[in-house]
């Protein structure tokens, strides 16, 4: 993540520029002639997206004067490897397209190094939650590919295949797919290893993680009466901000939207004034963090199995959270999912912004509020200038079913039970 404050005066030049890169709004060119996406072979998910909080006077409901954050432009890309890796790809293969854009930025200046400038503004998330930590781009790509071939051969011969038991039908696949592969037609490559410093940084942020709430276990539960007090006395006066959004900025994201399977949402607001909501949400962004990090990392956050990539990022000495993702259908059932199955999970987090739909002990009501809570979305919600998905047409599901059946043609027996539930993901 780069972020870079917009030099005065040139938001609407940059916003033409990064326009430039996409076919229509919402489709993105993905062999543009700025930054061409599809040539970064390690890049699942980027965007372009400029930090304009129209929601800055929010927070005089406390008195508070605005304060005024200068726009500022943010790129994002989720990506296999070291993301420094990524960046040293950029600034090599994107350099001339990369300076336009950032030229358009407070300190860069055409003898700028591109590249150590990209290191300088480079921010990293309080939280972050990957789907299925590991899976790369080569293998999605070769995971796709033979799931539509294994399609083809059975649709061609479905007529072959249909007395066939499931044992028999698979060893009939295993066989098509053996040979392809022998053919160069398809491959199937063997995940590299792990890189063991990875490894050794997860398992030390895992045990340390669990050994700081350990040892702190003892203060919070001296402290728990206390926040308690403190929590309700807040939130019984925190003023609700759900007015409905204006209508063309509604229109403005609508067109970026359902123009695939997947989505893309940039959300940006300010957190509640004081040290104890900073406090707060600092500690809960944490464990939300480690949550990710170490259980949620297979498919599911929580119950939602539908978010690719999502991260939080405190910005401006925590008085704002951004919030970033990219999920699978429409924003409308991407919040309904949320809010029928893990409303307190916002809420743990999300309460601690200004505005947000009165919550009660942290993780009740919120946003089971179900109208205040989407028109509070909406006005805090970013409209991402460009957003490039490297797999189109794939959903999550998609993604964990090619890679069952990877798994089943890559196994040397299964039982019929096994089987059965095989041949249904074909």
């Amino acid at each position: 993540m780069i972020v870079a404050p917009i030099t005065a005066g040139r938001e609407e030049s940059l916003r033409a520029l990064l326009a430039s890169m996409n076919h229509r709004p919402g489709v993105v060119d993905r062999n543009n002639a700025l930054v061409p996406f599809a040539q970064f072979g390690q890049l699942h998910f980027a965007r372009f997206v400029i930090l304009d909080d129209q929601t800055q006077d929010d927070i005089k409901a406390y008195g508070r004067p605005a304060q005024r954050f200068v726009p500022s432009l943010v790129f994002l890309g989720d990506c296999d490897g070291d993301d420094k890796e990524l960046l040293a790809d950029l600034a090599q293969r994107a350099e001339k397209g990369l300076r336009q854009i950032f030229s358009q930025c407070d300190g860069f200046a055409a003898t700028s190094d591109l590249l150590d400038w990209m290191k300088s503004h480079s921010l990293r998330p309080a939280a972050l939650y990957i789907n299925w930590v590991g899976r790369t781009m080569e293998q999605i790509a070769e995971e796709s590919a033979l799931h539509d071939a294994l399609r083809r051969y059975c649709d061609r011969h479905a007529h072959a295949l249909a007395p066939l038991e499931p044992r028999e039908i698979w060893e009939n696949l295993v066989h098509f797919a053996n040979d392809e592969i022998a053919a160069g037609r398809l491959s199937l490559t063997r995940p590299a290893a792990t890189p063991l410093g990875w490894c050794i940084r997860n398992t030390v942020h895992l045990i340390g993680g669990a050994l700081l709430l350990l040892l702190l276990a003892p203060l919070l539960i001296v402290y728990a009466p206390i926040f308690a007090v403190q929590l309700r006395c807040r939130e019984k006066n925190d003023p609700e901000i759900t007015p409905r959004p204006a209508v063309d900025h509604v229109r403005a994201l609508a067109d970026i939207e359902d123009h695939d399977v997947t989505n893309q949402f940039s959300a940006l607001g300010s957190v509640k004034p004081g040290l104890f909501r900073r406090w707060t949400v600092t500690f809960l962004v944490w464990v939300l963090d480690y949550g990710a990090r170490h259980i949620y990392h297979r498919g599911y956050l929580t119950r939602v199995n539908t978010i690719h990539f999502a991260r939080w990022v405190f910005l401006d000495d925590k008085q704002r959270l951004l919030f970033a993702s990219n999920y699978d259908g429409s924003l409308e059932s991407y919040m309904d999912d949320f809010i029928n199955k893990v409303a307190w999970g916002l809420n743990l987090v999300f309460s601690n912004g200004v505005g947000y739909p009165r919550a009660r002990w942290l993780v009740l009501d919120g946003a089971k509020d179900e109208q205040k809570f989407k028109n509070y979305i909406r006005r805090h919600e970013l409209a991402t200038e460009v957003w490039y998905n490297g797999y189109p047409g794939l959903s999550a599901f998609d993604l964990e079913r090619n890679s069952r059946i990877r798994a089943g043609i890559e196994k040397s027996f299964m039982s019929d039970q096994e089987l059965r539930e095989w041949s249904k993901l074909i």
